[in-house]
């Protein structure tokens, strides 16, 4: 985020401090987005991708740091917990052939990092949530990083009595959590979309509505320690292992949110709303001076600003970046990692065309879709998978009406299709993906559907169904054939 965080206490003057810092750098955004050709240029997609470490067992290996010190490949990074990892693509254009580029190029990582962790009795699995997650792995797994240690301190400081957890689907989960540790639990495939300050609105209306339908066939995660969950458990373990409200504090968001409305003008309200609903877990100032910065007609970094909005996690969220003159993108994070690359890349390329498809006519859109509407669709989404029933208007500004994910999908596929041509993705790019896309949906096997199928087999002849599951998974995602060709029981 730009500024190094090196302590996990912090006192009533430095929160005083780093509001102030906050103010300036809102006051700083608004001018810097209302200046002429700001953030204009071609756009662009970047992914990122959370994977974990596994033993031989199928089991966590809470080695991510010796992992990181046998490579030297920048595209690699830590993450939450001591079992997690994350690659960071190089960004890419969006015309031509972006999703092979950015397929290659989260390949090439895996690559490294089964090679790095090989060296350490590990290999990397990129999955919703690893099923072979015990409690007692989650507890006290933190990376050893000062970030992670803020981060949950200050959650702690909030919620003394642990993160409560319940969820329920064909099992039922009651837990509590002590610390942010079982966020660490979940895995993501996140995609950057570059998009102009004046179109941002739109094309984030856009993303809100096609997040449903997306993640309805992408699901990825439907066990977590042993039970049988959502399609997406992802969706509401993140939010509740991370929400430091007091229970029955209705009055203030959660951390973790579809958002509280449709974006009316632009990215500035999304940040303005980030300082306005939720308190600073990391008030760390740093050096700069972004109002002497911006009349000096220089670009601020805002670092305190980007630090502050980056815990505050919305499943599509506005991101500011100051280099190559400054723009802003659209972080969509709902997707899950795996099964394999040429899942996820299926996935980012449906979601991204499908953004850009409705984005000229999102105004219409929402005109028969509430945003309660909106946001109960992710969530019916996120817990049915392909069964799920999804509210969507027949047309932009028609009524909406009931429909199937698995028929929605199929209907907007096309669109998806337009949307990215429009882009200049390449037409053969375009249909390759989106043809990934297509057959998962006429089979209906998702990768949270192979997972369940073959959990509910293994546990009539396993003694450890979730490992065997693992084994399994690990052995047909190395060939890197999309799931819904891999065999089911």
């Amino acid at each position: 985020m730009g500024l190094t965080i090196e302590r996990s206490e912090f006192d009533d003057d430095d929160r005083a401090r780093f509001d102030e810092r906050l103010q300036a750098s809102l006051g700083a955004l608004r001018s810097l987005l209302e200046r002429p050709g700001f953030g204009e240029g071609p756009a662009t997609l970047g992914v990122e991708v959370e994977v974990d470490l596994v033993d031989a067992q199928g089991r966590p290996a809470p080695n991510n740091r010796a992992v990181l010190a046998a490579t030297t490949d920048p595209r690699i990074t830590h993450e939450v917990d001591r079992f997690n990892l994350e690659i960071n693509s190089n960004p890419v254009a969006l015309a031509g052939r972006p999703f092979a580029a950015l397929h290659d190029d989260l390949t090439g990582a895996f690559a490294e990092i089964t090679r790095a962790a090989a060296t350490n009795a590990a290999r990397p699995i990129a999955i919703g949530i690893l099923p072979t997650l015990r409690e007692d792995d989650l507890r006290d797994a933190l990376t050893e990083v000062h970030r992670y240690r803020a981060l949950s301190s200050s959650l702690r400081r909030q919620r003394p009595g642990g993160f409560a957890v319940h969820i329920e689907g064909q099992d039922t989960l009651d837990l509590v959590a002590d610390d942010v540790t079982f966020e660490g639990a979940n895995t993501s495939f996140q995609i950057h979309l570059r998009v102009a300050p004046h179109q941002f609105a739109q094309h984030h209306h856009a993303a809100q509505l096609a997040s449903a339908p997306v993640l309805a066939l992408s699901g990825n995660a439907p066990l977590f320690l042993g039970r049988r969950l959502w399609d997406e458990t992802r969706i509401a373990l993140f939010r509740q292992s991370v929400d430091e409200r007091a229970q029955g504090d209705d009055w203030r968001p959660a951390r973790v949110s579809f958002g509280h409305g449709w974006v009316r003008r632009g990215a500035y309200e999304l940040f303005a709303e980030s300082v306005a609903l939720h308190e600073p877990l990391l008030p760390v100032c740093g050096s700069e001076d972004p109002r002497a910065c911006l009349a000096a007609g220089g670009i601020p970094g805002l670092a305190e600003l980007r630090l502050h909005h980056g815990t505050v996690w919305r499943w599509n969220r506005a991101v500011y970046d100051a280099h190559e003159g400054g723009h802003v993108r659209i972080e969509l994070r709902a997707l899950p990692a795996g099964p394999t690359m040429t899942d996820m890349i299926a996935n980012g390329a449906f979601l991204v065309g499908l953004v850009l498809a409705l984005a000229p006519e999102a105004e219409h859109f929402i005109e028969g879709l509430t945003f309660s509407q909106a946001r109960q669709n992710f969530y019916e989404a996120a817990r049915h998978g392909p069964d799920a029933t999804l509210l969507w208007p027949q047309r932009p500004g028609g009524r909406a009406q009931l429909v199937g994910a698995r028929e929605l999908v199929a209907r907007l596929l096309p669109y998806a299709r337009e949307g990215l041509e429009r882009g200049g993705v390449a037409p053969d790019e375009a249909a390759r993906w989106l043809d990934v896309v297509a057959q998962r949906t006429a089979s209906g096997i998702t990768g949270a559907r192979w997972q369940r199928a073959w959990f509910d087999k293994l546990a009539r002849s396993s003694d450890d169904p979730a490992a065997a599951l693992v084994q399994r998974y690990l052995a047909a995602s190395a060939t890197g054939d999309p799931v819904h060709t891999w065999s089911m029981p």
